[in-house]
């Protein structure tokens, strides 16, 4: 079963920007985009487990912080080595002022 969860509100994000959300024992990268579009991916690099919310977000894709590993965050698809595992991805959606995802 699936729900919608409370991540964050949507200000708490820069526009392309990534924000990280624990939720029972999980990690998850909630992604801001220009037009208040907003993603949302496993929280930790498929490579080396880094925290994904201290990479650089930009044109749809987070280069993880540690090895330079690129994501697009609409699909979780790794596109530069050494990332070579998608990203799972949850749908994420904005409800007035606050950012859900549904896990």
């Amino acid at each position: 079963m699936t729900n919608w969860i409370d991540a964050c509100g949507l200000d708490d994000i820069e526009e392309e920007g990534v924000r990280r959300f624990d939720h029972q024992g999980r990690t998850f990268a909630v992604y801001r985009m220009p037009g208040d579009e907003v993603f949302c991916s496993d929280g930790l690099c498929s490579h080396e487990a880094v925290h994904l919310c201290d990479g650089l977000v930009m044109d749809y894709e987070i280069e993880c912080p540690k090895h330079s590993g690129v994501f697009d965050i609409r699909t979780g698809e790794a596109m530069r080595l050494p990332a070579c595992v998608n990203l799972r991805t949850y749908p994420a959606r904005v409800d007035g002022s606050r950012v859900l995802i549904e896990i």
